[in-house]
């Protein structure tokens, strides 16, 4: 195993901000609710909603084929397009963003190795017709995903697409398809199968915001020619090392502890700030996993709780000239998880020049690898000293293998925090609600209890309009 993660939880202790921060004691305290927390994400581990737990050992068979046709798509398509929404989309956006050129889609064709990548995870109708202005439909691949075949969005999507491609390609409009769904349930699985769609399944217990490490994910990455075993492998070994219990060997329970105390003492929000644009979309996809996965008005034993922490994704240096002001002066409700890069994938040195202004030339002779990881420390120092609770990760370098362990790092701290706060960690009633209400608008078949519901709801008062 290799050690690409450090956690560093310094700035969380009262040692180091005052107040704000925990004591040895208060860890002392918590070590054995997280313990029971932890042995009940293992006990639980690959059953139910837990499913995902077991991705990083049985997709190398799977992660075969898909990387065979992978590379049949590699040498056919121009482009390759994602449908989805949620963790059908983030994940991979959040991968390729990664581990891909940061502006791979501007490169030559010789240059980026793999067809132009699209994630379409909205209905806006411009951002549609805006699609088909830059895609040839005609050299382009498309991977609709959706476990259930009824997302909305997902579905409309496709079913424009499809639409398209049977105008465009008659009979050979199946062959631009490729479908992630439900091996045996669902309307996309029936669409696929009578229709000849090359078929991704995704396994039981497998929720979309934990799913990047299934065909929902690998397909797109290795479309893109990422190394998907090396991800698994990092995953694997990320869960390998957390199946202590011990608070100071595991960095994903120690990290859902504070979170999870932090949480008791009103610091509700927690701010993703990663220091290196690979990683930018790391946040969104952690918004979605920390927000749905949390979030929840009951807890297990049916008492009314009202959880969670409301996730703000933020990025390195940019955001220092936006959001950090309130970060250290404004409510203590925030903890502040800080990513930082050792070793960035290029080194852009700083030339010489200006020697009358020293505001300026202070610069000169350095790189920007120093000066981005600089600027991530003294946002450390800076909110250590406002008092204010953050904690670091460092990444030796992002890759394949490191990413892997992150990602994974982030889904088991996720469940021992969920399994902290006593709730269902995987469902999403609030995310029900509104697909319901949808379905019910549109007239939807079994959706009219819904609509009856809807059209008896108190109108709008106009004197609240302006």
């Amino acid at each position: 195993m290799k050690k690409v993660l450090t956690f560093d939880f310094n700035n969380m202790m009262a040692d180091a901000i005052g107040k704000h921060g925990f004591s040895d004691g208060d860890i002392d305290a918590i070590k054995q609710k997280a313990a029971d927390a932890h042995k009940k994400v293992m006990s639980e581990a690959g059953q139910g909603w837990q499913g995902w737990m077991n991705l990083p050992y049985n997709q190398n068979e799977i992660a075969d084929d898909i990387i065979e046709c992978a590379k049949g798509v590699r040498e056919k398509f121009d482009a390759f397009v994602v449908l989805g929404i949620g963790g059908s989309a983030l994940g991979p956006s959040a991968v390729f963003n990664a581990l891909k050129h940061l502006r791979y889609n501007d490169l030559p064709k010789e240059k980026r190795g793999g067809p132009k990548f699209y994630v379409e995870d909205n209905v806006d109708p411009e951002r549609m017709a805006s699609l088909f202005d830059v895609i040839d439909a005609e050299k382009t691949m498309f991977n609709v995903i959706t476990k259930s075949g009824a997302t909305s969005e997902t579905m409309s999507q496709f079913l424009i697409i499809y639409d398209l491609l049977k105008q465009k390609l008659g009979d050979k409009a199946a062959s631009h398809i490729i479908a992630t769904t439900d091996e045996k349930k669902g309307n996309l699985i029936k669409i696929a199968k009578t229709e000849g769609f090359k078929t991704y399944f995704i396994p039981d217990g497998v929720g979309g915001r934990f799913s990047e490490l299934c065909p929902v994910g690998l397909l797109p990455a290795a479309v893109l020619g990422i190394d998907i075993k090396a991800m698994l492998e990092g995953a694997k070994d990320m869960d390998e090392l957390c199946k202590s219990d011990d608070l100071s060997q595991n960095p994903a329970l120690m990290s859902a502890a504070l979170q999870f105390m932090s949480m008791e003492r009103g610091k509700n929000i927690s701010v993703m700030m990663p220091y290196a644009d690979s990683l930018r979309l790391i946040s969104d996809w952690y918004c979605q996993l920390w927000a749905e996965s949390l979030g929840k008005n009951v807890d297990n034993d049916g008492n009314q709780v009202f959880v969670g922490q409301t996730p703000v994704k933020a990025l390195g240096v940019t955001d220092q000239h936006s959001q950090v002001q309130l970060y250290t002066e404004g409510p203590f409700d925030k903890v502040v998880t800080l990513i930082g890069v050792e070793n960035f994938r290029s080194e852009v040195k700083i030339p010489y020049g200006f020697d009358e202004l020293p505001d300026v030339n202070f610069l000169c002779g350095s790189t920007m690898n120093k000066l981005i990881n600089t600027e991530l420390d003294a946002t450390e120092y800076a909110l250590m000293k406002a008092g204010r609770p953050n904690y670091r990760i460092s990444i030796s370098k992002v890759d394949e293998y490191s990413l892997g362990q992150l990602l994974y790092c982030f889904m088991l701290q996720t469940a021992y925090c969920g399994a902290m706060l006593n709730i269902n960690t995987y469902n999403q009633p609030g995310v029900e609600e509104g697909k319901n209400a949808t379905y019910a608008m549109f007239g939807k078949k079994g959706y009219e209890a819904k609509k009856a519901e809807l059209d008896s709801a108190p109108a709008k008062n106009q004197k609240y309009v302006i």
